[in-house]
């Protein structure tokens, strides 16, 4: 299968890379033509197994896929913008910045001639998922996949069992914003051991709770699938603990609003990556 590797510029400057292949198969009768994919923290469009089970079986059903970079890619990498170098990566990354990454990817496929896109992102890439097209208006945007979005929730880590480590991380984070240090590098451990910038911190995980995926919901203006592995609702701490409930009972009168279950699943669907992939596209190509 051919792949062709290609690049986008964002509104605020910043080159990002992906990789597109196209189908040759009937689109869907549900019209969807094509599918970016979204990495989680750290990850990038090449290094994702998980992203990688989709691109065989969405070619397969019609849908056309890119593979894509946002600034959160890889830990930390220096890049030239409209405004100068800057630091990017997972250590670095305000996530509302997301909109003019997905914003960028949206208009390579229209420019190849696609209306109807789907985003299928994993983890933190669902979260820009859903915080881009609520953002966004219709945009495009024609389906949300979102596979394992935590909730990024200030007061639910004040429950958590490690709240004294997210007490000492926040609390250094602010200190070193409040001081004019918003770049520093911390060495957090909470929701797990991280090496990120004090602005990134507070940005993600402060009191504003500005990426709780709960806020977005009415805004959505397009059909969703909340997938969610059995493992990680059960253990996976304060940001799962009941939140396939929690989605259902925050979904307005009559939106198109599916949470799904996979049975014996972790974060990471480690081992039953095919049945994930499979619940997506069935739920991509139909209704």
């Amino acid at each position: 299968m051919l792949v062709d590797l290609i690049k986008t510029t964002t509104n605020d400057g910043l080159r990002l890379d992906g990789a597109f292949q196209a189908s040759t198969n009937p689109v869907p009768e549900n019209g969807i033509e094509a599918a970016i994919l979204l990495h989680g923290v750290g990850g990038n469009f090449y290094g994702s197994t998980l992203m990688e089970e989709f691109v065989e079986p969405l070619l397969s059903c019609g849908i056309s896929v890119l593979r894509v970079n946002t600034r959160g890619h890889d830990g930390l990498f220096t890049a030239n913008t409209s405004q100068g170098p800057r630091r990017f990566g997972a250590a670095f990354e305000i996530v509302d910045e997301c909109r003019l990454d997905v914003a960028a990817w949206m208009q390579v496929l229209k420019n190849k001639g696609f209306t109807k896109i789907s985003l299928v992102g994993h983890s933190l890439g669902a979260i820009k998922a859903v915080y881009s097209a609520a953002h966004s208006g219709e945009g495009g945007i024609s389906r949300l996949a979102l596979l394992s979005p935590p909730r990024l929730a200030y007061r639910l880590f004040h429950a958590a069992p490690n709240l004294a480590a997210f007490r000492q991380s926040i609390a250094q984070a602010q200190a070193l914003v409040a001081t004019g240090q918003p770049q520093e590098l911390i060495h957090a451990q909470f929701p797990f051991p991280l090496i990120i910038s004090a602005a990134s911190y507070v940005d993600k995980y402060g009191r504003e709770e500005r990426y709780d995926i709960l806020r977005y919901l009415a805004q959505l203006p397009c059909p969703a699938l909340f997938l969610y592995g059995e493992k990680e609702l059960a253990s996976g701490g304060v940001p799962f603990a009941g939140l396939d409930r929690a989605l259902a009972d925050a979904a307005r009168a009559g939106q198109q609003l599916e949470v799904r279950v996979v049975a014996g699943a972790d974060h990471f669907y480690n081992g039953v990556q095919r049945a994930a992939v499979e619940q997506v596209v069935q739920w991509l190509t139909t209704q």
